[in-house]
């Protein structure tokens, strides 16, 4: 079953027959969840300003906070961003000082040259994962979670997702929920479509869970 979209890349059709082949159960998500929706972020500083506000949080809580933040004006500009104060980041914007202070350093990262979003496109996913991760209050899994929905890359994992974890966990009646490594081992079989597995693993946990939970996807 395809992707519910009209703008899913071209890849997306592709990679769920590929999938089919490597993990049935995996590809029969759809058939119970119904069909996959394709969600993406904005690239761009305003992508990572959303991928800040949802980390550590539930979805609904950080879509409520960004549909705020967003609003501000200036706040999906490097430099509007630094051009406010904790009243109006935390105060109205209703950021969390330390992630107001996430916000800075990102803008700073990139009107310094430090972080060059330009660059991103012709980096291998390793690369590019390494150099978001470079500045404050990024990390590994704010990276990965910014190329799969605003990059649109294929073979992306965030394999310290505590949903994705959960979601493999009841997908195949395991014990527990695999750590990281453990994961990233099983998603090794999944590539090099990884980003497709990723979003049917969090379409089950919405499903079987009937609530947003604490995955990145979103429609903000």
């Amino acid at each position: 079953m395809p992707p519910d979209s009209t703008n899913h890349p071209a890849w997306a059709a592709a990679g769920l027959a590929v999938l089919a082949l490597a993990d049935p159960v995996l590809h029969a998500v759809p058939l119970a969840a119904g069909p996959l929706p394709w969600r993406r972020r904005a690239p761009g500083f305003p992508g990572l300003l959303r991928a800040i506000c949802g980390q550590q949080i539930s979805n609904t809580a950080a879509q409520a906070i960004w549909n705020r933040l967003r609003a501000l004006p200036g706040a999906l500009d490097p430099a509007g961003v630094l051009a406010l104060d904790d009243g109006a980041l935390c105060g109205i914007g209703g950021l969390s000082r330390p992630k107001a202070a996430h916000a800075r350093a990102l803008a700073a990262a990139i009107l310094e040259g430090k972080l060059r979003l330009d660059a991103i496109p012709s980096m291998t996913d390793a690369e590019a994962v390494a150099h978001l991760s470079e500045t404050r209050g990024l990390g590994r899994w704010t990276a990965q979670v910014h190329l799969l929905f605003a990059e649109d890359r294929p073979d992306i994992f965030p394999e310290g997702d505590l949903a994705l974890a959960a979601s493999l966990a009841n997908l195949r009646a395991l014990p527990a929920r695999p750590a990281p490594r453990a994961l990233a081992a099983i998603a090794a079989d999944w590539a090099p479509y990884r980003s497709l597995a990723a979003r049917l693993l969090w379409h089950h946990w919405r499903h079987v869970t009937g609530r947003p939970g604490k995955d990145p996807e979103d429609d903000g």
